[in-house]
């Protein structure tokens, strides 16, 4: 299987100088697992583990990029965020309440790393969607506030967040909750038997 994993995290703020390299590190950790990495398609934390991702060459994967904007124009110009590292943008023309939503939904897992409230709105909805999540503790903002949180107030689908504080580690913990989230699911081999399949041929 092939997941859909996105980082989450602060597009500006203290965390996105102190938590910069293990934003990097989570990136980077995804290419070479040959997943596909989502963020925001926004500056800070997200932008820097889009840069770690295309730092792997031949990674069989892809970085998407969900952008609040509506065209390449308006992501450019008025939102003023980055297009290089992603090899594909969805304009979702939702702002960025909208953009966080279709993010997440978009993907099988979320990371949080440092994080502020934007990514607060994020990690609850996952929650909501039922995605496992992974907290990288020690990155501080959210992430370091996580574990209290959950102390304190009841949040949905808590038997799929897993915790730590080493970046490649807490890949490996997310895709290891992904593979047994997956694991009776059997996806047709190839395009040609799908489409044997739907003719009635197969």
């Amino acid at each position: 299987m092939k997941y859909q994993i996105c980082v989450s995290g602060a597009a500006s703020g203290d965390t996105v100088q102190q938590s910069h390299e293990l934003a990097y590190t989570l990136g980077k950790t995804i290419a070479e697992s040959g997943h596909t990495l989502t963020t925001g398609a926004t500056v800070g934390l997200p932008h820097f583990a889009a840069q770690g991702f295309m730092s792997v060459k031949n990674s069989k994967g892809v970085s998407v990029g969900f952008s609040p904007a509506s065209s390449i124009r308006e992501h450019i110009s008025v939102y003023r965020l980055p297009t290089k590292e992603f090899d594909y943008i969805n304009f979702t023309g939702m702002a960025y309440v909208g953009r966080d939503v279709h993010l997440v939904r978009s993907s099988d897992a979320v990371i949080t790393v440092g994080g502020r409230m934007g990514s607060l709105h994020e990690l609850s909805t996952a929650l909501e969607a039922k995605k496992v999540c992974g907290i990288l503790l020690g990155s501080g903002g959210l992430a370091d506030y996580a574990q209290t949180l959950f102390e304190n107030i009841w949040a949905p689908n808590m038997e799929n967040v897993v915790f730590d504080k080493d970046p490649e580690k807490l890949v490996r913990k997310v895709i290891r909750r992904l593979n047994e989230r997956y694991k009776d699911f059997h996806p047709l081999a190839n395009d040609g038997q799908i489409s044997k399949e739907r003719a009635g041929l197969g």
